[in-house]
């Protein structure tokens, strides 16, 4: 098994890193953890929600979650497990809706990933108990 191998196998720290990547807004990091060809399936009813398809248009939701946060928007990890090409990653997520401090949000997600060589493939978002209508609130 080759050095470049063992540096894209699937791990929670390579997905904790390509989450940091992510954060970070570097297209080169993003692109070192996210396939070009990406689809995501985010949760919900809102403008953010829906299916996105392409690296561009995910990271074109990222941004629309970061301005309509007013950049407050935060997951925290609770824990990351892996098995074979996949990985389920369990956070808790916060955010204050920009412009209104009043509107809070505070839900538990979990994102179960699929990877192929060491990049996210495809990703889709759920949403623990009553926290689908707490995120349509906060987004709407």
């Amino acid at each position: 098994v080759g050095q470049e191998q063992l540096a894209k196998k699937l791990t929670p720290k390579r997905v904790g890193d390509a989450y940091a990547a992510l954060a970070s807004g570097d297209r080169a990091a993003i692109e070192e953890y996210w396939d070009h060809d990406i689809t995501w399936l985010v949760p919900g009813e809102t403008t953010v929600s829906g299916l996105k398809k392409g690296l561009d248009e995910f990271l074109g939701f990222m941004k629309m979650v970061g301005d309509l946060s007013g950049n407050s928007f935060n997951m925290e990890s609770q824990g990351v497990f892996v098995s074979g090409d996949q990985s389920v990653d369990v956070t808790h997520n916060t955010g204050t809706r920009a412009g209104d401090p009043s509107r809070k949000l505070e839900i538990d997600v979990v994102h179960v990933l699929r990877w192929r060589d060491g990049k996210v493939i495809d990703g889709r978002g759920a949403i623990f108990g009553t926290g689908t209508t707490e995120y349509n609130e906060f987004w709407a």
